[in-house]
């Protein structure tokens, strides 16, 4: 990509540019916010560096590259972590800037940031790019700052102090010296005082005088001033003020392909320095119209939304897909569209919006139209009408048509609260993949995070990682436990389930591979925590789908428990006896029921259950229901209805058991998906029915459940589905979630 590459003169953001340029991206423009005033140094601005702005002027030359500039008109107003465009902020200027270099270098598609730890500086960033639609490039986010202070070294980069405010660093003995100087005192400020070793807490800022990226020239200051900002005792303030310095050209001009390919674009800019005037353009802004104004509600569509609703009250999930919609749809977007403004409408039957819904399922008959998808999904799920945090989201490719549905089938899991926590990285970093839209990494609520499906991309360049199946498995576990840490916990230590999405495309003859993957990459992340008091065993459920997106092989879809005190010692719930659970539909007690069911209970607060049926099992629940010996054959080659009657009972039964061992209702259930293969020959809604009826006959048995218009469950048309990799062939899998309020 052709990158203009935000630069204050710190360290840090020379170093971006850096890796951008090492990741094969082309830095073009320069972009600089500086004073309105001249004589300013300093603006103590939560957004930008100005001190050393006096300098910033020769890294045109030095660099042989344009540069904008822009003076700071506005003030920090909207000081909320997630920024709204605000007249008279600070983050406007960077608009206009960053909007005026697009304007004359139309090939510009990135921005380059030096980001490492600040989700301030980051998220308005990342604003002002999604508005002018470009890409955030952060590649220094999130990395570990002793070793980034290493590379910058190592890498040639020489940049003074120029700001220190600081315990242990004083203006008078500090100020101007280079980070090569200072790395070891930094080092032992941060063991005595814990202080951040690249200055990411405020407590020093640098200026580069000298990099590989100076092909031209360097920077040589020759007299400066220290000016006290503040004389406090402990930690006081002061600010370097250059007096003067020059330029002295570097004898070889050294080749740095990123730089001088770029400066091919436009060679009559080379060294041009020009700076942005002017108010914000509202025009430029990128808007969404609210999905009622852009499309008129097609009533005959939404006619044909069905509904799945779980009884929790506080926090439940909802699943709306079309039926019988292959003979009168005209393709995905208008079905898509049709399910997203039956949502939106459920949503607002019960107050509520967007910005309630936690995480998304989103289910599509064909990955080709992923970008369609995409297209349709934005303009009713934006950033906007979610102030809190957009929701995580998981995308599937699943066999619609064949059973008679739409192209498209979503589930939402709905919160009546907002004490969610969400995690929505947009820039492309070495972090974790970026998520560029309304969609997030991880949303955390009430103990539980819901984490994105996981891809196996390589996060700097966001390409699938090669060397197949497993590699991309390993990778997409390394991008889980990223966004995990981001939350103080680990995959390997805190997650209740794992479900794992395997494609078509992974021959049955290495799927193996991908257990044993598994197993590996969670033994070398548990050694990497070292002795760790608490660690929950997470039940987990492969399905076997047709596609998914960027062709990927397997999608990772990990649930984690988060303890508000991490220090709560995670109990175990202790079962009831067997022998005083109810008896339904002539159902025993078996010692072979327990070879059916995964399940991680944490004492008193969630419950996840992974219930597999076989086609051995289903000769055993068939023979036991009916009291005889039946022909294996019969019940391998012709699944009958009455067959499939006595499996949803039997599943209802156990997961109505699960639920009185360990002290849960019908109404702690957040989730229950039922996946059935497209190969079991029976119609959805007949499927449906028998679930449907075997939960009534519950709710009058027993009066443990209370059963409403819609069905608390929903049944998801797959290829196969199993609890490992190599026998993804259930006849029925179910995923159930519970948590108490």
């Amino acid at each position: 990509m052709k990158v203009v590459a935000l630069v204050s003169g710190g360290k840090d953001s020379c170093y971006a540019m850096i890796k951008c340029i090492q990741y094969g991206h082309q830095v073009v423009a320069l972009a600089n916010l500086m004073p309105a005033d001249d004589s300013v140094d300093d603006l103590d601005s939560y957004m930008y560096q100005t001190v050393g702005h006096q300098i910033i002027v020769s890294y045109a030359e030095c660099m042989g590259l344009p540069l904008f500039r822009r003076r700071i008109k506005g003030s920090s107003r909207h000081q909320n972590l997630s920024y709204r465009m605000t007249a008279g902020d600070e983050v406007e200027d960077m608009f206009i800037l960053l909007n005026e270099v697009k304007r004359q270098i139309p090939s510009v598609t990135a921005v380059s940031s030096g980001a490492i730890a600040s989700d301030y500086q980051r998220l308005r960033v990342e604003s002002v790019c999604s508005r002018l639609g470009l890409v955030s490039l952060a590649y220094l986010w999130k990395q570990d700052q002793s070793l980034l202070l290493q590379e910058m070294i190592t890498n040639g980069i020489l940049a003074i102090t120029v700001k220190v405010a600081a315990l242990g660093l004083d203006p008078t003995k500090h100020l101007g010296k280079d980070i090569g100087f200072l790395k070891s005192y930094l080092h032992k400020l941060k063991e005595m005082y814990g202080i951040n070793v690249c200055g990411e807490g405020g407590e020093y800022e640098t200026l580069t005088l000298d990099c590989s990226l100076f092909v031209n020239a360097r920077i040589v200051l020759d007299e400066f001033k220290v000016v006290l900002h503040s004389s406090d005792a402990i930690a006081p303030v002061g600010i370097l003020h250059p007096l003067a310095f020059h330029l002295e050209k570097k004898a070889e001009h050294l080749s740095l392909s990123g730089i001088d390919e770029a400066s091919e674009i436009s060679k009559e800019k080379e060294g041009f320095v020009f700076e942005v005037q002017g108010d914000c353009i509202q025009s430029c802004e990128a808007t969404f119209k609210a999905a009622a104004e852009v499309v008129e509600a097609d009533e005959v569509a939404e006619n044909r939304v069905h509904i799945a609703r779980t009884k929790s009250d506080n926090t439940f999930s909802i699943c709306f897909w079309l039926q019988d919609s292959c003979r009168t749809s005209a393709g995905l977007q208008e079905d898509l569209e049709a399910v997203l403004r039956k949502i939106e409408l459920e949503l607002l039957g019960y107050g509520l919006g967007w910005e309630n819904v936690l995480y998304i399922h989103l289910y599509i008959a064909d990955m080709n139209n992923f970008s369609i998808a995409n297209e349709t999904y934005v303009r009713y799920i934006t950033q906007e009408k979610c102030p809190f945090g957009v929701p995580s989201r998981s995308t599937i490719e699943l066999p619609l048509l064949q059973v008679g549905l739409g192209s498209a089938y979503i589930e939402v899991l709905v919160a009546n609260d907002q004490s969610k926590r969400v995690l929505h990285v947009q820039s492309i970093s070495c972090w974790a993949p970026s998520c560029i839209g309304p969609y997030s990494q991880a949303t955390l609520h009430k103990e539980i995070l819901y984490m994105a499906g996981q891809l196996g991309l390589d996060p700097p360049n966001m390409n699938l990682c090669k060397g197949g199946a497993t590699a991309e498995l390993e990778q997409a576990l390394e991008n889980s436990e990223a966004i995990a840490k981001s939350f103080n916990c680990s995959i390997s230590t805190s997650s209740v389930l794992f479900v794992v999405y395997c494609s078509t495309y992974v021959p049955s003859s290495e799927r193996h591979k991908i257990q044993d993957s598994y197993l590996k990459q969670m033994r070398l992340l548990q050694l990497d925590k070292g002795s760790v008091i608490q660690v929950l065993d997470p039940i987990f459920l492969y399905v076997l789908v047709p596609d998914l997106p960027k062709r990927a092989l397997v999608e990772v879809k990990p649930l984690l428990y988060v303890p508000e005190d991490m220090n709560v010692t995670i109990g175990t719930e202790q079962e009831h006896s067997c022998s005083r659970m109810p008896s339904y539909w002539g159902i025993q007690h078996a010692h072979w029921h327990d070879s059916c069911i995964q399940k991680c209970v944490v004492q008193g607060k969630i419950c996840a259950v992974v219930l597999c049926i076989t086609s051995e099992l289903l000769v055993k629940i068939c023979s036991e229901s009916l009291g005889g010996d039946q022909d294996n054959g019969d019940y391998q080659n012709s699944l009958r209805e009455a067959q499939m009657e006595r499996v949803s009972r039997f599943c209802i039964y156990l997961l109505d058991k699960l639920y009185m061992q360990n002290n849960f209702s019908w109404e702690d259930t957040k989730n229950l998906r039922f996946y059935f293969p497209t190969s079991l020959g029976l119609p959805l809604e007949a499927l449906s029915l028998m679930f449907t009826n075997a939960i009534n006959e519950l709710a009058k048995l027993g009066q443990r459940i209370i059963i409403g218009e819609e069905p608390i469950f929903n049944l998801i048309p797959v290829l196969g589905a199993g609890r490992s990799a190599t026998s993804m062939d259930d006849i029925i899998t179910c995923e159930l979630f519970a948590r108490k309020s």
